[in-house]
């Protein structure tokens, strides 16, 4: 069992209480967020171990809400003196203001993951070995692989989140991830495959031989593919994108636009819309922080709100938003679980957890001879969106021709070119086989990385925008 953090304090925790009450009295709301978090990275590149870190951070966070105003202060360390100072800096956001504090979260019994320590095992040794030997492993199978990248990754954090009243809500969250990267290269031609896995568990499934072969081969497999692949067409296709990680582009494209401070603030495509038709008949859409072990899921989020199953866009019409606490209370609707933070020394706001479209009808064979002539958009790298306007650019990692209901050759540098809301509207047919991607996600919003999961059975659009490098 975990050391409780509030009783590392060199003071009371009553004491801290008394503090943290001070500084929220007369704020709309706010709370005193405290992290321990551990973390470990091992990397093997090019034939040895390049990388090998561990570290240890905590701190506290505490935050006064005032009207649309948010003070904020931390610090990593556990003294009165740092809490007073931070409550003294706080305070100043209220100066002149009589708020009402909102009412606390309620409480949940709900335990979406295990509390072991991921670092723990197996140990370093182990971890450095088995990189090793997956290196090995994919040199051996293919003459052609000039560079092999293998990496572990695992955090274990701790927080604690108090109320001005004193209530306390906990979490203990472990996550892990691993990854593999290869080169490979014929004359002066060089291409790359990867595959990731990873969850809030302990590396034990992902590190079992025929699992992390399963990963290496497919890393393989992509790049050999990129290597016959030939320059992408541009003009305008219909597109196929395969089911999982290419819910990617439903994260970027459409999900950053229907969280709640963007909406509230009027800068989102999709602000003014509700209860409109924003994407084509189906078209179902679910933020859900709920799902055990999964890379986006939280217990509670990082204000002490349980997650939930939120519904955004039902059968195409636009039906919630993702919320924080502050931004909830301003729109005058009920936060769904969605406030969160990198860490101690963020403010939380509006993020997404695992964000999917939900099943259709449609195999994904039948999607496929549906198309005369299209490409098949099977992983996605990079990508841009514009929130304001909705207009995205994705990389494809791994795509092919369609020809006549048929895939056939695969493409590089195709480029999926258009705007969020339109392309809810081109979805003309929705698989039945929807799932989430690996566990590899990481989002970034106002300069803050959290851990996301993304996903969506294959789908269907019609007269897609393609850039290609096809001379």
């Amino acid at each position: 069992m975990a050391t409780r953090l509030l009783e590392q304090f060199d003071i009371a925790p009553e004491a801290v209480r008394r503090i943290v009450a001070g500084a929220l009295d007369g704020a709309d709301d706010g709370e005193l967020y405290v992290e321990h978090r551990e973390g470990e990275a091992l990397v093997f590149d090019d034939g040895r171990l390049k990388t090998a870190n561990f570290n240890t951070d905590r701190g506290f966070g505490l935050r006064a809400v005032a009207g649309e105003a948010g003070g904020y202060a931390h610090s990593g360390e556990f003294s009165e003196a740092a809490l007073k100072r931070a409550a003294a800096a706080v305070a100043a956001v209220r100066s002149g203001h009589a708020g009402r504090l909102a009412d606390a979260p309620a409480g949940t019994n709900l335990k979406l993951y295990g509390e072991e320590n991921p670092i723990a095992e197996p140990g370093f040794e182990a971890k450095a070995a088995l990189l090793r030997e997956i290196d090995a492993w994919l040199r051996a199978r293919d003459p052609r692989v000039r560079q092999v990248t293998a990496s572990l990754a695992a955090s274990w954090q701790q927080v604690e989140i108090m109320r001005a009243d004193g209530r306390v809500a906990s979490d203990v969250r472990p996550l892990v991830r691993f990854s593999v990267a290869v080169v490979v290269g014929e004359g002066e031609r060089q291409e790359t495959g990867s595959y990731g896995m990873g969850g809030r568990k302990s590396f034990g499934e992902f590190l079992a031989e025929e699992t992390w072969k399963h990963a290496a081969q497919e890393a393989l497999r992509q790049a050999l593919v990129n290597l016959e692949a030939v320059p992408a067409p541009a003009g305008t296709f219909d597109i196929v994108l395969a089911s999982g990680w290419p819910g990617v582009m439903l994260h970027e494209a459409v999900g950053h636009g229907l969280e709640g401070d963007f909406n509230r603030k009027k800068t989102s495509a999709f602000s003014g819309l509700m209860g409109q038709q924003v994407a084509a008949k189906g078209v179902t859409v679910v933020d859900d922080g709920t799902i055990a072990e999964r890379r986006g899921s939280l217990t509670i989020d990082d204000e002490g709100t349980a997650t939930n199953r939120t519904v955004l866009i039902e059968d195409g019409v636009l039906v919630g938003y993702m919320q924080d606490r502050l931004n909830a209370r301003l729109m005058g609707v009920a936060p769904t679980g969605n406030g969160r933070r990198e860490s101690y020394a963020h403010a939380p706001m509006p993020r997404m957890t695992n964000t999917t479209m939900t099943d259709g009808a449609h195999t994904p064979e039948e999607i496929i001879a549906s198309v005369k002539d299209g490409i098949y958009a099977v992983s996605f790298g990079g990508g841009q969106v514009d929130i304001t306007s909705g207009k995205f650019v994705f990389g494809c990692t791994e795509a092919y021709r369609i020809e006549n209901g048929r895939v056939t050759q695969p493409i590089k540098g195709a480029m999926l070119i258009g705007n969020g809301p339109d392309a809810m509207h081109r979805i003309s047919m929705i698989g039945n086989d929807s799932k989430l991607d690996n566990g590899i996600g990481m989002c970034g919003k106002a300069g803050q990385q959290v851990p996301v999961g993304v996903g969506q059975p294959h789908l269907r659009m019609d007269r897609m925008t393609v850039g290609g490098t096809k001379a």
